[in-house]
């Protein structure tokens, strides 16, 4: 019998089979370890490093300014002179990383989503669970995406509290966040996992193992890698409207790409796939 509905979704096995899969990324090290690290290397170290940096004056930022495009270069020199390091690297070079790290969570997770599963040989348990396909399918998109957010949102709060604690004597008061910086983050990013999620997903119904997931995956997902590093700055250069604009954007390519792939799902199709 099916339990509680949300827009046609069965809650209750949605959070049956999402409970599942999160207790697994849990007790994998493999996964859990670089989630956790790699964010905290970025996003830690590198604004303690920039603030340092910034306190002994270690670097001239005109000369670095001069090889960047007008645009941003006259946004940073704007700045006091004492500031324009922090506001360019933090402000606006380090941006791509809330990006690319949700990104690549996701496409990680999800890789392993059904491939893993095969690997495992445990998939066919997961075939004959009392659960309707597109309830498996959301379950499995969510098992992927949450994290990918969670890790991209306690990242960026992390970031913002060492970025404003560590550059308060340069700075003299909290620089982030700005609005741009809060819409690249709150609809931007979970948009950008979503778009790799589509990807990938679909990518792991068709292989056999995580390897051959990610080896096919990440040819796919690298362009998204090189787009979002060349346009995260251009956005926080531009107004609010243009930044929620692509944002909308992305949404609905992910939406077509997720709903593409629930309509495509079915057991039959993986059950072959054995």
């Amino acid at each position: 019998m099916s339990g509680p509905t949300i827009a046609g979704f069965d809650r209750d096995a949605v959070r049956a089979v999402l409970g599942r899969d999160l207790g697994a990324v849990r007790r994998s090290k493999a996964v859990m370890l670089p989630m956790l690290l790699v964010p905290l290397l970025l996003l830690v170290l590198l604004p303690l490093s920039i603030g340092l940096a910034a306190h002994g004056d270690a670097l001239h930022v005109e000369d670095f300014l001069k090889l960047l495009p007008g645009r941003l270069a006259s946004s940073v020199m704007t700045h006091p002179h004492q500031e324009r390091l922090v506001i360019l690297v933090l402000g606006y070079l380090v941006a791509p990383l809330f990006l690319i790290v949700p990104l690549m969570v996701s496409a990680v997770l999800a890789g392993d989503a059904f491939a893993g599963e095969k690997e495992r040989k445990t998939l066919e348990t997961i075939l004959h669970l009392p659960v309707r396909d597109k309830d498996l399918y959301v379950a499995k998109l969510l098992g992927s995406f949450l994290p990918a957010v969670a890790v991209a949102w306690v990242g960026f709060a992390f970031y913002l509290v060492v970025s404003n604690a560590v550059c308060w004597s340069v700075m003299h008061r909290l620089f982030l966040p700005t609005w741009l910086w809060a819409i690249v983050i709150f609809w931007i990013s979970p948009a950008v996992a979503a778009v790799g999620l589509g990807i990938m997903v679909r990518v792991s119904i068709r292989v056999s193992n995580t390897q051959e997931a990610q080896q096919l995956g990440g040819a796919v997902v690298l362009p998204l890698v090189i787009l979002a590093v060349g346009q995260t700055t251009t956005l926080l250069l531009s107004g609010p409207l243009i930044a929620l604009a692509v944002g909308a954007v992305v949404w609905a390519i992910a939406g077509w790409l997720n709903l593409r792939g629930a309509q495509a799902f079915t057991r039959d199709r993986m059950a072959a796939r054995l």
